[in-house]
């Protein structure tokens, strides 16, 4: 799409995470002129209020990123000041600024700020992170019962990711007994998704909740291979891009540092043919109990689980390199991509893979506008119901907003846009 002022050529992404990011930043800051008209910038508009708003989380910048990060120079910023530069670049309208900033100020009370710290080197700290984060969604009772079993079983036979079924409006009367206008509001959200759904089931409450609803649900309904990960260059992809992009060695695989650039390429690899083979596995079962039962297994085996989801980072770095490319070569992109891009963070695919990427599932869980790059990795359409935002045009929010015809669909349920549920057994056919 041509803008009203083209960036100056910086190279392909790699030059962009040096010398190329000031420029970049420049551009996004300048107001543009959109060739799509009138309608395509009220829709830019409007999707930059609905991003912005909900992205509470401030970022800081990983401590590993050397000469390759020049993010790492920048002033500091309070996080008014950030979200106020974040909502400028993402309309182009120095006129809505202080507007939307005013939106943010207005948070919902079942809403919880976080800020993400960078990756420790040290195990010890980033499971103290881990299991802070997780005991969050759990009663005293459930903690001690979880100790409990750490101590009597290995991970991998105690850990259960996705709990058996439970009836909606009996979990939503067990978490959410007062009269609070919050707890109000969650059982009516609550009782609209017990109109589609019977049944809920919880995910496990760490920072790869997001991955773990989406891919069960993915992987629940599959009845096929989907295109892409039939193409023959797919395990290739870690090769091709580690050729291009040198920082990519920096890639932060699950809780191991210092790994040298072949030992990355050859892991990723693994994980994306695991992806593709359980993926192929569970698609050919058909019927749906034994469907269900292997899903289920898979998601009891701790070193299986979380390789897929290194692949799934993987592939969301791999699709933000293509948006990011495309952008710049003038083809036109999604929406969200332009607010991907316009954090101080993440102005270029080093940067998020730095201080985005690499903290998924360590330090923190996926923001707002990166459930849309999941959805472009998977190119399936997420929906969302996110109860906190009950009687609002946001109740029910797509990832993307504008999906495709032929994705298929993955619902799922959150109460903070943090943590992510899974419903259940559909009480009639969910179709967009």
């Amino acid at each position: 799409m041509t803008r009203g002022r083209k960036m100056p050529a910086a190279g392909d992404a790699e030059a962009a995470c040096g010398a190329g990011q000031d420029n970049f930043q420049v551009w996004m800051t300048e107001p543009a002129s959109l060739s799509a008209g009138a309608e395509q910038a009220q829709k830019k508009e409007s999707v930059a209020i609905h991003l912005v708003k909900h992205e509470m989380e401030v970022v800081a910048p990983c401590d590993e990123l050397g000469s390759a990060n020049a993010a790492a120079d920048q002033k500091e910023q309070s996080t008014s000041e950030i979200r106020k530069d974040d909502v400028y670049r993402s309309t182009g309208r120095p006129e809505k600024a202080d507007m939307i900033q005013s939106l943010l100020t207005d948070q919902d009370a079942a809403r919880k700020c976080e800020l993400y710290l960078p990756v420790s080197s040290n195990c010890s700290a980033v499971e103290s992170s881990e299991d802070s984060e997780e005991d969050m969604y759990r009663d005293a009772e459930e903690i001690e019962r979880d100790k409990i079993l750490r101590s009597e079983t290995s991970s991998s036979e105690y850990k259960l990711s996705v709990a058996p079924e439970m009836d909606v409006m009996e979990y939503c009367s067990k978490e959410w007994r007062g009269n609070t206008p919050v707890a109000k509001r969650m059982r009516k959200g609550y009782e609209a998704v017990a109109q589609k759904f019977a049944s809920i089931r919880r995910v496990r409450g760490d920072n790869y909740c997001a991955f773990r609803a989406t891919l069960f649900q993915a992987l629940s309904q599959a009845t096929q291979l989907p295109s892409w990960l039939q193409s023959e260059d797919f395990t290739m992809l870690p090769e091709n891009l580690l050729s291009k992009y040198d920082w990519i060695k920096q890639w932060q695989l699950k809780h191991k540092l210092g790994r040298k650039m072949g030992e990355i390429s050859d892991e990723i690899k693994e994980y994306l043919i695991l992806l593709r083979e359980k993926w192929k596995s569970i698609s050919e079962i058909k019927g749906p109990f034994e469907k269900q039962e292997a899903c289920d297994k898979l998601f009891k085996n701790e070193e299986e689980e979380y390789s897929l989801y290194e692949a799934l980072k993987f592939l969301m770095l791999n699709t933000a390199i293509k948006l990011y490319n495309d952008d710049k070569d003038g083809r036109r992109v999604p929406v969200f991509a332009w607010l991907l891009f316009a954090r101080d963070t993440s102005s270029n695919p080093c940067q998020l893979m730095h201080n985005h990427l690499n903290h998924v599932g360590h330090s923190g869980g996926l923001e707002q506008v990166e459930m849309f790059l999941l959805a472009y990795a998977l190119q399936y359409t997420i929906q969302v119901y996110r109860l906190y935002k009950y009687s609002t045009d946001e109740f029910i929010t797509l990832y993307p907003n504008d999906p495709e015809e032929d994705w298929p669909v993955v619902t799922l349920i959150t109460e903070d846009d943090r943590h992510y549920n899974i419903p259940v057994r559909m009480c009639q056919e969910t179709t967009l």
